[in-house]
C-alpha cells in the first residue's frame, strides 16, 4: 500500500454491492447525506460505532460483516 492510500477499514461497499443496494437508499434509511455515506463506502471516513450498528441493522447483517478482519 502506498503512503497516500488509506487503509480499507470497512466492507460497506462490498455488502451493498452483494445485495444490490444503492448508497442513496442507505443514506435515506440512515438519515445521512449522500456525501457522508459515500465517505463511509469509499473508506475516506469511518462511521461512528452507533452508525455502524445502525447500518448493520438496516442491511440485516452482523456488524462484524461490515468490518475488514485485518488491516
Amino acid at each position: 500500500m502506498e503512503k497516500s492510500e488509506k487503509p480499507q477499514l470497512n466492507r460497506i461497499r462490498e455488502v451493498l454491492e452483494d445485495r444490490g443496494i444503492k448508497i442513496t437508499w442507505l443514506a435515506e434509511k440512515l438519515e445521512k447525506s449522500y456525501p457522508t455515506l459515500y465517505g463511509y463506502v469509499s473508506n475516506e471516513r469511518q462511521p461512528s460505532l452507533k452508525d455502524l450498528y445502525r447500518i448493520a441493522e438496516i442491511l440485516q447483517v452482523d456488524a462484524k460483516e461490515l468490518l475488514i478482519d485485518k488491516v
